[in-house]
């Protein structure tokens, strides 16, 4: 029978006033609740607040709000099926559902004008459903925090329009199909929605209720037609008709044969169009790519004779693969070789990573697979690879998963070049095997910036590749951005530099061709490897093919060196202008090997006499001294690199706060660390080694201070032992008392490492413990007042390998900060270490090696050493050099050495020697240091000129001041007619013996770093 209007309108308005009474009833009920808070806020002691706290009302809130508590958790827990009673909750909330709209496809068999008498079986079936979909709704409006934000979900609202006009056909004793069409639909699949189990169900349903429900309303208007046209337009169409008509809809097809007439189908047919465009090209793609995933990028690579190839395995990431191939596609644009990128892992890669392949899709091909499996080894040819690189996951937490991928590899062809430790027998370094181990870089890297300020920017900008455009607002800015276009480069040198020595070569390539020689390779007369070395003596005399290393922004400006000609570019002083020559003959002295050294012994009486200062004549003397090894002083390893004493017990060097008069440490190194029993060990023996190099005398040691848990560092002690004066302070760098415990106030620098924790869900939390510690370390003021303007001079006079402790100049300031070095394992973290610069006008929303705070050497991140990989492919030499420059001077051979004795103590001259005469970097004043003498010293080439001829002193960047703050920035490379300020400070790299400080009472005592002779006999270097 036909339902009269006002049975029509029983069942539409019971829904809407249920849902607007409702959100009515919400609103009213929070405005009142927020009104009696505020009220309590300014009635803060009145009558009503001191009812409501008196004992028994309060006693008997917090019950009722411990009771609430515990009864939202349990309905949680239902809600979420976490319990054996919350999973059946939710598999009948789905069945039902199911149920439910099982009865909606029968009667929407009926016409839809029509109502059902009560004698229908389907009411009460459908009645006991709802009823229990009223019980679920319940549980859900109690388990909500925000009520009105639940009661506006779409879930909600279908319960809302669905529930009540069942409860309406009981109380009428008559059914009317109407409003039902709209929502019974999109609850039968909230299981797979809300749930999330399954991608695929999941989008199902959304694209399933989305139809059905935009079907049920095309039912519902068609048939029932316009109200105000009193259904004058209705056509009788079928529920089936109306998801034919709605499917076409979405296809955008519309084949005409079914149609809305009605003016409300009409209108939701153009907004349900646009909003099925948005919708179904997200998902419909995704559902395609979901049932036809046959597993992509499983192909073999077929070997194609003449054109070589590298396999790429191991961490696999968007950052990885970004800074791998904008180093390795940039060094071999033009040549001929595909790299394949080994994935380790079943899951495709993502969308980023896909996009980053198909963009380089000329130079990558990706097949998926495993290291671990021969079978996937051999369908990307590896034996016929021209390398295998693997990258390490440093956050990985199965520590040995790539020495076993290593392994595999090594066992199927011993001849590939691998990236790892060679702990494999068939490892050689002679093959080309090599290594490259972050953590101990990256540790390097820290350790240089404790020695001396400023220089772990001043080495991490020569490894940076910067292609971001930064328009800079203040002069200091252009010229640290200046500064990031050089890098480090090699070259063989011209055959005419033949017989000079390295001072006058590297002074000819700066005058003439504008070039900063900075090292050569050399092939060592005592253990008869090829090596480098960086600034050697005059002593050194240059061979035919020596290769050179550079520091240039281009590798167009190093070829000039490969070009120079003696008799064609003598007179010749523009660089541009040198280039190949037509000359073909050219007679120079055959001599047979890279360079050569002559070792001869003396007495102490035949020592300089000269204060330390270099010479060009071949007779000059070179100090070295060697303390008696009888005594703890001045001991080394048995490779003479490093100081070393005898194994230290722990307990020795825990240091105990009662006993804080035994340690009054003053210019020493505090190393923040955070771990606790179970933490991955970082490697602190690799922060050590370049703080206790031989290169430095034992009186130019500083002190170290492990602030950290002690469980951590019991285990890390095992590598320590044999280094001497280091101290351990358990505590944290979160808490000030522990800060002042080291005397932090004292200290030249404060290293903040990171830990070697899990990598966490989101990554800005991976550094939370390093940035408090920061800003905790950061806040400290401390007072300058106590310091007189004689040591203030002084502390300003050498930093690295003396005693500078507060980097100030008299009368700027009456406190300064707490030096601090921060390593970030996120480099989006840089704005959190930003505000402690002070600095108004910074790089604001950059990367971190544009920001302030890394210009100003405060801040490190090891991310860009995942571009070494291709580096040290194309050319090892620069990695060899890096590791020299970070670690101290280990390189691979001295590795090899190292792990068969590393706690042994020298026992020759010779191996000291050779392990000490090495250049050590240093910043050194204008003003208290020899380079006052050098006249004139306007600009930065006159100071590298006259620090070389005179002292053998190699200048490579400055350290300026900024501000009245005293906040200094790096100049890597300046130019050569770059103005120099009094202020400056001069990056340098110094020769072993050179005394940097004239010979005056005032400071000899504390900052001479000649090195005094004993009673023992000396060695020097004699041409």
């Amino acid at each position: 029978m036909a339902c009269s209007t006002e049975i029509q309108a029983a069942f539409i308005f019971s829904s809407f006033v249920t849902f607007f009474l409702g959100l009515l009833f919400l609103f009213i009920f929070r405005l009142i609740w927020r009104t009696i808070k505020k009220w309590q806020n300014i009635k803060g002691t009145g009558i009503l607040l001191e009812l409501l706290l008196t004992k028994s009302i309060g006693n008997k809130h917090l019950k009722s709000l411990h009771f609430q508590g515990i009864f939202r958790n349990r309905v949680e827990m239902l809600l979420s099926a976490q319990t054996l009673v919350g999973q059946v909750l939710v598999i009948l909330v789905f069945v039902l559902s199911i149920g439910s709209l099982i009865i909606y496809f029968i009667n929407s068999s009926d016409p839809v004008g029509s109502c059902s008498s009560y004698e229908d079986k389907t009411i009460p079936i459908d009645l006991s459903f709802n009823v229990f979909f009223s019980f679920y709704f319940g549980l859900r409006f109690v388990a909500a925090d925000d009520k009105i934000k639940f009661w506006l979900e779409m879930n909600s609202i279908v319960d809302i329009f669905t529930i009540p006009p069942t409860f309406i056909s009981y109380y009428l004793k008559s059914n009317w199909l109407g409003k039902r069409t709209i929502a019974s639909t999109p609850t039968a699949f909230c299981l797979s929605s809300s749930s999330n189990s399954v991608k695929l169900s999941k989008l199902l349903s959304i694209i399933l209720s989305t139809w059905f429900t935009a079907a049920g309303f095309i039912h519902l208007v068609e048939n029932s037609g316009d109200p105000w046209l009193k259904g004058r337009n209705s056509q009788n169409i079928s529920y089936f008709e109306s998801i034919y008509l709605v499917m076409a809809t979405t296809s955008t097809v519309g084949f005409g044969d079914v149609v809305a007439k009605t003016s409300l189908g009409r209108t939701f047919i153009m907004f349900f169009t646009l909003g099925s465009l948005i919708l179904f090209a997200n998902y419909i793609p995704e559902m395609v790519e979901l049932f036809a995933n046959k597993r992509k990028y499983t192909s073999s690579y077929e070997v194609v004779k003449g054109k070589k190839f590298i396999v790429v395995c191991g961490n696999i990431t968007v950052d990885s693969v970004t800074a791998f191939l904008r180093i390795f596609c940039g060094i071999s644009l033009g040549k001929s070789t595909s790299r394949l990128f080994f994935w380790e892992s079943k899951v495709p890669p993502s969308l980023e990573l896909e996009t980053v392949f198909k963009c380089n899709m000329a130079y990558t091909t990706f097949i998926s697979g495993s290291a671990l499996k021969w079978d996937d080894l051999r369908r990307v040819a590896v034996e016929s690879a021209e390398a295998c690189l693997i990258i390490a996951n440093p956050l990985c937490s199965d520590l040995h998963m790539s020495i076993q991928k290593t392994t595999s590899l090594n066992c199927l062809c011993s001849t590939l070049k691998q990236v790892f430790l060679p702990k494999i027998p068939s490892w050689s370094w002679t093959a080309g095997d090599n290594i490259i181990c972050f953590a101990e870089l990256k540790l390097g890297f820290i350790a240089q910036g404790c020695l001396v300020p400023g220089l772990c920017t001043f080495l991490t900008s020569l490894f940076v590749e910067q292609n971001k455009k930064v328009f800079p607002k203040q002069p200091w800015q252009k010229y640290f951005l200046n500064g990031l276009k050089n890098k480090i480069l090699t070259q063989r040198l011209s055959d005419d530099f033949t017989g000079m020595s390295f001072p006058e070569v590297s002074r000819l390539c700066f005058v003439k061709m504008g070039l900063m020689l900075i090292a050569i390779e050399h092939k060592s007369t005592f253990h008869g490897q090829s090596g480098l070395l960086l600034n050697p003596s005059a002593q050194v005399r240059l061979r035919k093919n020596t290769l050179g290393f550079f520091i240039a922004e281009t590798t167009k400006e190093v070829v000039r060196a490969s070009l120079y000609c003696a008799s064609c570019h003598s007179d010749i002083f523009i660089p541009e202008l040198i280039g190949k020559c037509s000359c073909k003959t050219k007679i120079h002295e055959h001599f047979p090997g890279n360079c050569t050294l002559y070792l001869v012994a003396l007495s102490p009486a035949s020592g300089d006499e000269k204060g330390g200062k270099f010479s060009n004549s071949p007779f000059s003397l070179l100090r070295v001294f060697l303390y008696e090894t009888e005594q703890d002083s001045d001991q080394l390893d048995s490779s003479g690199m490093f100081h070393w004493c005898r194994a230290t017990p722990l307990d020795n060097v825990i240091l105990k706060r009662m006993d804080k008069s035994k340690h009054e440490f003053r210019n020493h190194v505090i190393a923040c660390i955070f771990g606790d029993a179970q933490s991955t060990l970082i490697g602190l023996r690799n922060f050590v080694m370049p703080l206790r190099a031989s290169s430095y005398m034992r009186q130019e040691l500083k002190d170290i201070v492990f602030i950290g848990s002690l469980e951590y560092l019991k285990r890390e002690w095992l590598f320590l032992r044999n280094f001497p004066q280091i101290y351990i302070l358990s505590g944290s760098a979160l808490f000030p008392e522990d800060l002042h415990a080291a005397n932090i106030e004292e200290c030249s620098m404060c290293a903040v490492l990171s830990s070697s924790s899990k990598a966490s869900s989101n990554p800005a939390l991976v550094d939370t413990e390093t940035i408090m510690a920061t800003l905790n370390i950061g806040s400290l003021r401390i007072s300058c007042s106590s310091q007189t303007p004689e040591e203030s001079r002084k502390n300003n006079s050498l930093i690295g390998g003396g005693t500078s402790e507060t980097f100030r100049f008299p009368g700027k300031s009456k406190y300064r900060r707490i030096p601090i070095l921060t390593e970030l394992k996120n480099p989006s973290n840089i704005h959190y270490i930003e505000q402690l610069s002070g600095l108004d006008e910074s790089f604001a929303g950059t990367s971190l090696h544009l920001s302030t705070s890394f210009s100003t050497g405060t801040v490190f991140s090891g991310s860009f050493l995942d571009s070494l990989l291709a580096t040290a492919f194309y050319n090892y030499h620069v990695l060899e050099l890096l590791q020299m420059l970070v670690t101290g001077g280990i390189s691979s051979q001295l590795e090899q050495h190292l792990d068969k004795s590393i706690c042994g103590m020298v026992q020759s001259y010779s191996s000291v020697l050779s392990g000490r005469m090495r250049c050590k970097l240093g910043l050194l004043s204008l003003d208290q240091t020899i380079l006052s003498d050098i006249k004139p010293r306007k600009t930065f080439g006159q100071v590298f000129c006259g620090s070389l001829d005179n002292f053998g002193i190699l200048c490579l960047g400055l350290y300026r001041m900024i501000d009245e703050e005293e906040n200094k920035f790096v100049i890597t490379r300046p130019a050569n007619d770059f103005k120099l300020l009094p202020s400056d400070l001069v990056f340098c790299a110094i020769p072993f013996s050179t005394s940097c400080y004239k010979m005056d009472t005032s400071s000899k005592g504390l900052y001479e770093m000649t090195n005094t002779p004993s009673n023992e006999e000396s060695y020097i270097l004699y041409p």
